[in-house]
């Protein structure tokens, strides 16, 4: 949902920014490098420290790249397989790093191993939902499944709950508690999503293996026939 709309209004945004740093001379990939590695940056200093607010700003400030880099990629007409590959795969280490911070801080300060391991779980979960519609597309199938929880909303519900929680910090009581259910939420969320995408790549394998038996079958007809 968040991918389908979110996404588009916050195009439109960012095109004159993209438009501007186009005229810099920045490149799509740096600002896809840079954008990484100030999230990576945000989440592995304060984190781990117990800053949620002021990480998820920082972290916020340089997510907004994932959406930048693509524009910047369409207005020089260069979108390529080197961009996508390169913007997949450094998501994928972002990602890592917001729920790593989380679990530096659980596994530290924070002292809750529960929650620790609710957010390596987040961590681990959101890499493989990420990996079952990379291998089912690889083997050519569609993999025609829109998850309840995808990446956008694995970060939208775990920064916005983190910025909230960092509040705690000046002074508005109880709202530390909304992390943790944060995490919960994502963590249950992704299973499901999981399931889902694994019974779309068991249903489509199975039609796409029946359509190629049959095909088999009708060629193998003709030549006997001949």
């Amino acid at each position: 949902m968040l991918n389908k709309y979110a996404r588009a209004f916050f195009t439109r945004v960012l095109t004159p920014f993209a438009a501007f740093l186009i005229r810099r001379g920045v490149s799509p990939d740096t600002v896809t490098l840079v954008g990484t590695a100030g999230v990576v940056a945000g989440a592995l200093v304060f984190y781990p420290m117990g800053e949620f607010f002021w990480g998820t700003v920082v972290i916020t400030l340089f997510v907004f790249s994932d959406l930048v880099d693509g524009n910047m990629a369409r207005q020089l007409g260069r979108s390529s397989r080197w961009g996508a590959f390169l913007d997949s795969t450094l998501d994928r280490v972002a990602d890592g790093a917001i729920f790593g911070g989380f679990a530096l801080w659980y596994a530290g300060h924070g002292d809750d191993n529960v929650l620790c391991a609710v957010s390596i779980f987040c961590l681990t979960s959101g890499q493989v939902v990420s990996y079952t519609k990379a291998r089912g597309e690889s083997i050519g199938l569609p993999v025609a499944v829109n998850g309840l929880v995808e990446r956008a909303e694995r970060l939208v519900v775990s920064l916005v709950a983190a910025g909230l929680a960092g509040l705690h910090a000046f002074g508005v009581p109880g709202i530390q508690y909304l992390l943790p259910v944060a995490l919960w939420l994502v963590a249950v969320g992704s299973v499901v999503t999981l399931i889902q995408r694994v019974v779309t790549v068991r249903r489509e394998a199975a039609e796409a293996d029946a359509e190629t038996a049959a095909g088999r079958q009708s060629s193998e007809g003709r030549e006997a026939a001949q």
